[in-house]
């Protein structure tokens, strides 16, 4: 059977993450120290306590999602005896998860993905004024009718408004500037779509308004090491395989400003014969979403000490 390991990207994060993983396993709390003494703070303190408000900022947010996902993917091979790449045959991640997935299958070094992610959430705050900037979902919507809508908006408005996310079926995020947002969703609700809302996010990720944050992270990833990883990365903006270590790093840079193509990820997949998607972290935002997109795949969420010793025992 084929397997995929997914990483979850913003909106995965709640507070008391990874808390449990590293009471149960050393491994865990391994993983969290080294990103605390990469990034020169106490994360972990902020993950497992909050407050929220500071959870939820960009810079933090990053490191934290891929510290648990990664944390969950070293716990497999220390409890199982394994490594990822016995047991996967494709990672992929959403947006920074991204970073976690090739951080899982060595590709990038922890310290390094810590760092990278610091960066690339302060870029992105930088690169637009709070306020100027917004994104919103499109619930009920395809992405071609939604590219249709963010092309009229943007032309009505003068402003920047593009499709970011295409999840799933029916699930569209939009970003840009947010007159331009805000008409769109106007339109939007004009057609007749289910749902059609702003969504709390401090910068509109995804979308051209990034590129600032896209050529501070071309210079943060020229200075890194990236190797091949073990295991395939399915990459956001092409929704395709890639192992090589250059193009990796020209398409992390890319995906700032690129759009995540998610539905088509899990719809390549499907195509490499991968029957069962393990999504590994906090969250079951992606496990979540795979029957909507591939209703021959399966999707399972590997976050929590149960979760962990349920998928080794199924090996």
């Amino acid at each position: 059977m084929k397997r995929a390991f997914v990483f979850p990207g913003q909106g995965s994060q709640s507070v008391g993450m990874g808390r449990e993983l590293a009471e149960a396993y050393p491994v865990a709390a391994q993983v969290f120290e080294e990103v605390n003494d990469a990034l020169g703070q106490n994360l972990t303190k902020i993950m497992y306590e909050g407050p929220i408000e500071d959870l939820t900022l960009t810079e933090n947010t990053q490191p934290a999602l891929m510290a648990v996902s990664v944390a969950v993917s070293r716990v497999l091979e220390s409890e199982g005896g394994i490594k990822l790449s016995d047991v996967a045959s494709y990672v992929g991640g959403h947006s920074l998860g991204e970073y976690s997935a090739l951080t899982a299958v060595g590709s990038i070094q922890l310290a390094d993905a810590a760092r990278l992610l610091k960066a690339r959430g302060q870029a992105m705050q930088r690169a637009v004024p709070v306020g100027v900037g917004a994104m919103a979902a499109l619930l009920g919507m395809n992405i071609g009718p939604a590219e249709d809508i963010a092309k009229q908006a943007t032309a009505e408005s003068g402003g920047v408004c593009v499709a970011a996310n295409d999840n799933a079926d029916g699930q569209v995020v939009l970003s840009g500037d947010k007159g331009a947002v805000e008409r769109a969703i106007e339109l939007a609700k004009e057609q007749g779509v289910r749902k059609a809302m702003l969504l709390s996010v401090s910068a509109p990720f995804h979308c051209p308004l990034m590129q600032p944050a896209a050529d501070e992270m071309r210079e943060k990833l020229a200075d890194i090491t990236i190797a091949p990883p073990t295991v395939p990365l399915i990459a956001n903006v092409t929704a395709g395989e890639v192992s090589d270590p250059e193009t990796i790093r020209k398409l992390l840079v890319e995906q700032v400003t690129g759009r995540v193509r998610w539905r088509e990820s899990v719809l390549f997949l499907g195509e490499q014969q991968v029957e069962s998607l393990y999504e590994l972290g906090t969250g079951k935002i992606l496990s979540g979403m795979v029957r909507r997109i591939n209703k021959a795949m399966t999707g399972t969420a590997i976050q929590s000490p149960a979760d962990i010793d349920t998928f080794l025992k199924s090996l």
